[in-house]
C-alpha cells in the first residue's frame, strides 16, 4: 500500500513540475529580461477596422464604453453592438450613441462565441481589414485603438491588448487578491511570454484580427472560455496571438459578492474544462505539426488558476509528507515541495513588481483565509456544482 501510494504522489509531482516550471520561466522572463516596449501609436493611415462589442443586458454602463470606443475612431471606422438577448435598453443606448446595432434574440445559443458571430457575419456583408472586439464593460485607455490596429496591421497577427480587471472601491480581500492574480495571469506572464518571443492567450476584451483570419474562425460555440479556445484554434492554424502592452483595457469586478462569485467561477470552471479536456490532445498536435506557438499556449493552458494552484500544491505536499512519515520514498515529498517553493516564491516576485498597491503588506496575513475559502469553493465544484454555459455576471 505505501509503495503504490508513494508512486501516485510522485506521479503527481512530476506532472505538477511541468505548470510549475511554466509558471516560473513566465515570471522571471518579464521581471528580469525586460526589453523596452515600441510604443504604437497614431500614423497618418492606418487599416480600416471595426469595432464589435457583444452586450447582453448592458444598459447601465454601455454609453461609456461607446464614448471611449467613439473617441478613437477614424472616418471609415465602424462601430458596431450586438444587443443579445436583452430585456433592457442595450439597442435603444447603442443607436443613440450612433453605433450600428445589430439585435440578436436566440434562448437556444447562449454564449459569447454566438455573439461574435452574429456579428462578424454582419460585418462580412461589407467586411473591414481589422475587427477588434471589445467587451460592453470596458473602458479604453489612450489610443489602444489605434496601438492594436497598428500592430495588427504590421505583423498580420491577432493581437490581445493589456486587459486587466479592477477591484471596486473599498473592497474586500477576495477582490484584491483576485486583483492580483489577474494581473499575474494577463500582465506579468503574458509579458514574460512577450519577452521570450513566444505568443499568448486571448483573454476576451481587447482583441484584434485581420479579417483574412478571423472571419474563417470557428466561433459558433457554446464554450464558457471562447477566447482561450479561440486562440488555441488560431495557434493550430499558425495564427498564434501576439501580446501588445501598450493598449490597455480596463474593467471593473462586479461590486455584489454574488456577481463576483459567479464572474470566477465561470472564468476558473472554463479554463479548467478546457484543460483537462484539450490539454492532451492539442499537445499531440503541436508536437505532429511541429508548431510551437500551439505548443507554448498549450503549456501556458495548463498552468491552474493562481489560488487552486497553491491549495493544490500544498496538499500535495502534506499528503507527500505524510507518507514519507509512513515510510515512502522521499521523492514525491522533494519533488512537490520544490515545486511549492518555486511557485510561492513566483508569486511573491510577480507581488513585490505587480501587487503590493493593490494587496499591501498588511492585507497578506488575510490571504490564508482567502485561500481556505477557496478550498470550499472548489471541493462544491469537484462534487458537482459546476458552471456549463456562459452566464453574464451580476453586477448589481
Amino acid at each position: 500500500m505505501i509503495l503504490v501510494t508513494s508512486s501516485l504522489l510522485t506521479i503527481i509531482a512530476v506532472l505538477l513540475a511541468i505548470p510549475s516550471a511554466v509558471l516560473a520561466i513566465e515570471v522571471c522572463a518579464a521581471l528580469f529580461l525586460r526589453k523596452t516596449e515600441t510604443a504604437k501609436g497614431m500614423t497618418d493611415r492606418r487599416a480600416q477596422i471595426a469595432v464589435l462589442v457583444p452586450a447582453h443586458n448592458e444598459a447601465g454602463g454601455l454609453l461609456a464604453t461607446l464614448h471611449d470606443i467613439k473617441a478613437q475612431l477614424r472616418t471609415a471606422d465602424r462601430l458596431l453592438v450586438v444587443a443579445d438577448n436583452c430585456s433592457d435598453d442595450t439597442a435603444a443606448i447603442a443607436a443613440e450613441a450612433g453605433a450600428e446595432v445589430s439585435v440578436r434574440s436566440d434562448l437556444t445559443k447562449i454564449g459569447k462565441g454566438y455573439v461574435l458571430d452574429w456579428g462578424l457575419r454582419r460585418l462580412a456583408l461589407s467586411p473591414p481589414e481589422i475587427v477588434i472586439v471589445i467587451d460592453a464593460d470596458c473602458r479604453l485607455a489612450d489610443h489602444a485603438i489605434d496601438r492594436l490596429a497598428s500592430f495588427c496591421e504590421q505583423s498580420k497577427r491577432p493581437i490581445q491588448s493589456l486587459y486587466l480587471m479592477t477591484a471596486p472601491t473599498g473592497s474586500r480581500i477576495n477582490h484584491q487578491v483576485a486583483e492580483f492574480a489577474w494581473r499575474v495571469k494577463n500582465w506579468v506572464r503574458p509579458t514574460g511570454l512577450r519577452v521570450l518571443g513566444l505568443p499568448c492567450q486571448l483573454m476576451g476584451s481587447g482583441m484584434a484580427f485581420p479579417w483574412s483570419i478571423i472571419r474563417s474562425a470557428n466561433l459558433s460555440s457554446g464554450y464558457i472560455v471562447e477566447d482561450l479556445k479561440l486562440g488555441l484554434d488560431l495557434a493550430a492554424a499558425r495564427h498564434a496571438p501576439l501580446f501588445c502592452p501598450s493598449a490597455l483595457v480596463t474593467s471593473t469586478f462586479p461590486s455584489s459578492a454574488e456577481g463576483a462569485k459567479g464572474q470566477r467561477q465561470r472564468w476558473e470552471h472554463g479554463h479548467i474544462q478546457l484543460a483537462l479536456t484539450t490539454a492532451i490532445p492539442r499537445l499531440l498536435q503541436a508536437v505532429g505539426q511541429r508548431n510551437l506557438g500551439l505548443l507554448t499556449l498549450v503549456l501556458d493552458l495548463i498552468v491552474p488558476p493562481l489560488s487552486l494552484f497553491l491549495i493544490i500544491l500544498t496538499m500535495t505536499a502534506i499528503a507527500a509528507g505524510l507518507a514519507l512519515l509512513a515510510g515512502a520514498a522521499p521523492v514525491a515529498f522533494v519533488i512537490s515541495l520544490g515545486c511549492l517553493l518555486v511557485v510561492g516564491l513566483a508569486t511573491i516576485v510577480a507581488w513585490t513588481s505587480h501587487g503590493r498597491d493593490i494587496l499591501p503588506l498588511r492585507s497578506l496575513v488575510l490571504v490564508p483565509l482567502y485561500l481556505i475559502t477557496k478550498f470550499r469553493h472548489y471541493v462544491s465544484a469537484a462534487l458537482g456544482e459546476r458552471i456549463s454555459q456562459w452566464v453574464r455576471a451580476d453586477r448589481g
